[in-house]
C-alpha cells in the first residue's frame, strides 16, 4: 500500500507540474503581452462584453462559445480576460464557466491556469482544476483542485509550491526546492501561506515533512517567523555552532531580529536587533549578550606552550551595542547618532559577530574602531555646518607587544589603550559661498574648531619627537583646541585654442591652545599659538582628443603654479589630523594636500601631471595618471626621527618633505565589460614604493567571477614594534564546474608575515534559487585570543524564504 501511494504521489507530481508548465513556460513576450492588454484602456463600458471566438451563440442571457482546436475563446469584460477552448458566460449575473487550456486575468494583472474553471463577475470567488499561476516574484503555485472562497482566501488540494524556476530553454523541469501539501491556503488578510502535511523537497527528493508549515505570502515584504539557521562549526566555541534568527513584526515600520547563537562547548549568546522608521527618521539598535568565562589558547602551566581552547576564570557578563539613528525633517537641519562599544575586545572574534564594524554616521571608525557620536548638519545651496562629538574604542592590538604575539607576561592579548585616543568635543565645520561673483569669481568661505581631550600621554607621532622626554612617567595626556578660518577665491578662463586659466587666491589662518605639555626644551604646559598661510597660483589644464575609426584618445595635461609664505610649523603643536596622506591624482594639486589641519604647506611650488586615457568602446578603456610636484625648500618638519638612532636620522612618512615630492602613478584598464582593474601607486625619487593598491575583477560564463586586490606600505623604515609597515593580497571568486555545482574560495596573505591570516574553501550548488555552500575555514587573525581557529561551514539562501548570509568581513 505505502508503494502504490508514493507511486500515486509521483504521478501526481509528474501531471501537476507538466500540467502547469505547458501554461507557464511561455515566453516572458507573451506573458507581457497578456498583461498589458489587461491594464490598457480596452474601451469598453463597464458590464460590456467582447467574444473572439470560431463560434458563439447566445441562448437568453448565456453566452456560449468554442474554439475550433487552434486559438482560443477570448472573452473580456470589466478589465477581466478569459481564454479557453470551451466558454460559457452568464450576462445577467457575470457567472462564467470555462473548460480546455484555460486562462484568467484579472484586472490587476494576476494569471491564473487551469484545464477547468468556474467563476463569477470579478474573479473573486472561482473554482479551477489543475490550478497554476505564477506569482510576481517569480514563485509557482499548482493544485489539483482550487477554490477561491472569497476575495482573500484560496484554498488548494494537493498543491506544490516552488519559488524556483519550473522551465528552462528546453521546457518543463525539476525546480530545485519545492513544498508538497496536501492543503494549502492562502490567506492574503492573514498574509500567510498555510500548509497541512507538508514535505519539502530538494531536486525532488523528499528531505522533511512537517504536519504543519505556513510562511508569509510572497507579495508580503516582510512577515514575522524564523529565517533561515546559520550553521558553523568553530573549534574556538566547542565545535558545531547554531544561530536560528527569528524576526518579529510590529509594525510596518517597526521589528525584533532575535537570534540566539548556541555552541557546543560555551555559553550561548543572544543576539538581538531593534528598528524602528519614523516619518522624518530611523534608529538601528543591536547588541548581544552571554555570561561566560574566559576561553582561548593560553599557557596555564607555566611550560611555554599554549594549551588549545581552554576555559578559565570567573563567569562575566560580556555584550556589545551597535546603534545608530538619522532624522532628517523638512528643512536644511538633520541630525543622528551612533552609539558602539563592547565590553571584550575580542567578543566579536571569539563569537563570529557579524559585520560589526559598519559605516554610520557622520564620522566613520577606521579598522577595527568602534566610535559613538552625535552630530547634527544644517545644509543649504550656499551654505554647510556641521557640529559633532565622539569618542572612541580601540580593539587593535598594541604593536609594543609585537614580538610576544601581542601577550602580557600573563598570556593575555594587549589591545591599544582607550585612554590615549581623544575625546573629541566639539568638531565644527562650516562652509559659505555668496551668491553673486566675487571680482567675476567664486569665493568659499571656510571655518573649522576642534577640542580634544586624552587622559593618557602619547608621544610621537602625535608629538613631535623633539618635545617628547625620555621619561614619561605620570604625564598626562595632552589637550588641544583649534580654531581655523579660511577663505579661496577662483575664477575661471578659457581661450579660443581651448587653454583652461583658473587664477586662485587662498588664505588661512589657524589659533591653537593647547595643554598638559610635556617638561621639555622650555616649552610651557600651557600654549596659546598662532599661524597665517597666504597663496596665490594658478591651475592650467589643456585636454586634447582625438577620434579615430577603432577609439578615442584623450590627453589632459594638468599644472599648478602657486607662491605662499613660508610654513610656520610648530613643534608644540600636536599633529593629529595629519598623520596620514594619501597623494593621489585628486589630492596631488590641492593647496592643502594633507588630510587634516595640523600640518600645513607654504613655500612656492610647481605640480604637474597628466592623463592619457583611450576608449575602444562602451566598457573597454584604459588610463594612465602620472605626476609629481616640486618646491623650493625642503620641509624637515614632515619628518620623523627614526627612535634609539645615534645620529638622530630621519624619515618621511608624507611623500611631501623633500623639494621633489613622491612619483603618483594611477590607472586602470577594462578591456571589456567583464574584466575591470586599476592600480595606485606612489614612488619616491629612487624608485622605491612607499605605497601602492591594485584590484583586478573579471567574470566569465554567466556566474563565475573572481576577484584579486593587493595593498603594500613601505613608507616607515623603522625596526621593531616602530614599524607600521604591511602588505597584503586578497583572493575571492566561485567557478561552477558541473551544471550548477561549482567551488567557491576565499582567502587574505598577510606577505609581511607569511601567513595565510584567513581562508575559506567549500563546494557550492546554486541555480539561482536555491543556494547552500558547505566547506571548510581556517581564521588566523592575530587579535584572536583564541589562536588559530579551524571549522566547517554551512550557508544557504532560499528565494523567497531569505538566507544565512554570505559576507562577515570586518573591514570598514
Amino acid at each position: 500500500m505505502q508503494g502504490d501511494r508514493d507511486q500515486r504521489s509521483k504521478a501526481f507530481r509528474a501531471r501537476l507540474l507538466a500540467g502547469a508548465a505547458l501554461f507557464i513556460c511561455v515566453p516572458s513576450g507573451a506573458a507581457l503581452a497578456q498583461t498589458a492588454s489587461v491594464t490598457a484602456q480596452d474601451g469598453l463600458n463597464k458590464g460590456a462584453v467582447y467574444v473572439d471566438a470560431a463560434s458563439a451563440g447566445r441562448s437568453g442571457d448565456v453566452i456560449t462559445a468554442q474554439s475550433d482546436g487552434g486559438d482560443r475563446v477570448y472573452l473580456r469584460t470589466d478589465g477581466n480576460v478569459l481564454r479557453g477552448d470551451d466558454l460559457a458566460y452568464d450576462l445577467a449575473s457575470g457567472a462564467a464557466s470555462v473548460s480546455g487550456r484555460v486562462e484568467a486575468i484579472s484586472a490587476d494583472g494576476t494569471v491564473v491556469y487551469a484545464s477547468h474553471l468556474e467563476t463569477d463577475r470579478d474573479l473573486k470567488a472561482a473554482i479551477a482544476v489543475d490550478f497554476a499561476t505564477r506569482l510576481e516574484n517569480g514563485a509557482s503555485l499548482m493544485a489539483a483542485t482550487a477554490v477561491r472562497r472569497s476575495e482573500n482566501v484560496n484554498e488548494l488540494n494537493y498543491a506544490i509550491f516552488t519559488p524556483c524556476p519550473i522551465c528552462d530553454a528546453d521546457g518543463p523541469k525539476t525546480p530545485s526546492v519545492s513544498i508538497q501539501a496536501e492543503k494549502v491556503v492562502q490567506d492574503e488578510a492573514l498574509r500567510a501561506v498555510i500548509y497541512r502535511n507538508a514535505i519539502f523537497r530538494v531536486g525532488g527528493v523528499p528531505v522533511f515533512y512537517t504536519p504543519f508549515f505556513a510562511h508569509p505570502d510572497p507579495t508580503v515584504v516582510r512577515a514575522s517567523g524564523l529565517l533561515v539557521p546559520i550553521i558553523n562549526y568553530d573549534e574556538g566555541r566547542g565545535g558545531v555552532s547554531v544561530e536560528q534568527p527569528y524576526l518579529h513584526v510590529v509594525s510596518p515600520s517597526e521589528d525584533w531580529l532575535i537570534s540566539p547563537q548556541i555552541n557546543a562547548g560555551v555559553a550561548p549568546l543572544l543576539n538581538l536587533q531593534w528598528r524602528r522608521r519614523f516619518a522624518e527618521g530611523s534608529i538601528v539598535a543591536r547588541g548581544g549578550y552571554t555570561y561566560e568565562r574566559n576561553f582561548g589558547d593560553f599557557d596555564l602551566d607555566g611550560d611555554g606552550d599554549y594549551e588549545s581552547n581552554v576555559r578559565f576564570g570567573d563567569k562575566e557578563h560580556r555584550s556589545y551595542l551597535l546603534s545608530h539613528g538619522e532624522f532628517d525633517p523638512p528643512g536644511p537641519l538633520r541630525f543622528g547618532f551612533t552609539a558602539e562599544r563592547t565590553s571584550d575586545k575580542t567578543l566579536f572574534d571569539r563569537y563570529d559577530i557579524r559585520d560589526p564594524y559598519q559605516d554610520n554616521g557622520l564620522y566613520y571608525g577606521d579598522r577595527r574602531r568602534l566610535i559613538s557620536q552625535i552630530y547634527a548638519e544644517r545644509q543649504t545651496d550656499r551654505s554647510y555646518l556641521s557640529v559633532a562629538a565622539f569618542s572612541i574604542q580601540s580593539l587593535r592590538l598594541d604593536p609594543a607587544f609585537e614580538d610576544n604575539d601581542f601577550r602580557d607576561a600573563d598570556g593575555f592579548k594587549v589591545f591599544e589603550n582607550d585612554d590615549t585616543l581623544p575625546l573629541v568635543a566639539p568638531l565644527i565645520d562650516a562652509r559659505w559661498e555668496p551668491a553673486d561673483p566675487i571680482f567675476g569669481g567664486r569665493l568659499r568661505v571656510k571655518g573649522s574648531a576642534v577640542s580634544l581631550y586624552r587622559d593618557r600621554f602619547v608621544g610621537a607621532p602625535v608629538l613631535n619627537p623633539d618635545i617628547v622626554p625620555s621619561d614619561i612617567t605620570g604625564l598626562s595626556g595632552v589637550d588641544s583646541r583649534r580654531v581655523t578660518a579660511q577663505a579661496e577665491w577662483r575664477r575661471v578662463f578659457i581661450t579660443g585654442l581651448g587653454l583652461r586659466i583658473e587664477p586662485f587666491v587662498d588664505t588661512r589662518v589657524d589659533l591653537y591652545s593647547l595643554s598638559d605639555l610635556p617638561p621639555m626644551m622650555g616649552v610651557e604646559s600651557d600654549e596659546s599659538l598662532s599661524r597665517t598661510r597666504t597663496s596665490a597660483g594658478v591651475d592650467l589644464s589643456y585636454p586634447l582628443i582625438r577620434r579615430t575609426q577603432r577609439a578615442d584618445i584623450i590627453l589632459e595635461p594638468v599644472a599648478q603654479v602657486s607662491i605662499s609664505n613660508k610654513a610656520d610649523i610648530d613643534p608644540r603643536i600636536p599633529n593629529e589630523d595629519s598623520q596620514v596622506i594619501e597623494l593621489d591624482e585628486s589630492s596631488l594639486f590641492r593647496m592643502d594636500r594633507f588630510s587634516g589641519y595640523d600640518l600645513v604647506e607654504g613655500g612656492a611650488r610647481i605640480t604637474a601631471g597628466g592623463r592619457a586615457t583611450i576608449r575602444w568602446s562602451e566598457g573597454r578603456s584604459a588610463s594612465l595618471f602620472v605626476g609629481r610636484s616640486y618646491r623650493a625648500d625642503d620641509e624637515d618638519a614632515f619628518r620623523t626621527t627614526i627612535p634609539d638612532s645615534t645620529n638622530g636620522q630621519l624619515y618621511d612618512p608624507t611623500g611631501l618633505a623633500s623639494s621633489a615630492s613622491d612619483w603618483v602613478v594611477q590607472g586602470s584598464f577594462s578591456p571589456s565589460d567583464r574584466i575591470r582593474s586599476w592600480g595606485h601607486a606612489t614612488f619616491d625619487g629612487s624608485g622605491d614604493i612607499h605605497r601602492a593598491e591594485a584590484a583586478v575583477d573579471g567574470r566569465w560564463g554567466r556566474r563565475n567571477l573572481a576577484s584579486v586586490s593587493y595593498i603594500v606600505d613601505r613608507s616607515n623604515p623603522l625596526s621593531g614594534d616602530q614599524n607600521r609597515n604591511y602588505e597584503f593580497v586578497q583572493l575571492a571568486g566561485q567557478q561552477f564546474v558541473y551544471g550548477n555545482w561549482g567551488v567557491a574560495v576565499t582567502g587574505i596573505a598577510d606577505l609581511e608575515r607569511n601567513v595565510i591570516t584567513r581562508q575559506e574553501i567549500g563546494v557550492l550548488f546554486d541555480d539561482d534559487c536555491f543556494r547552500v555552500e558547505f566547506g571548510y575555514r581556517r581564521n588566523n587573525t592575530r587579535v584572536r585570543a583564541s589562536g588559530p581557529s579551524d571549522g566547517i561551514y554551512v550557508r544557504l539562501n532560499l528565494a523567497t524564504f531569505g538566507g544565512s548570509g554570505y559576507g562577515q568581513g570586518e573591514m570598514r
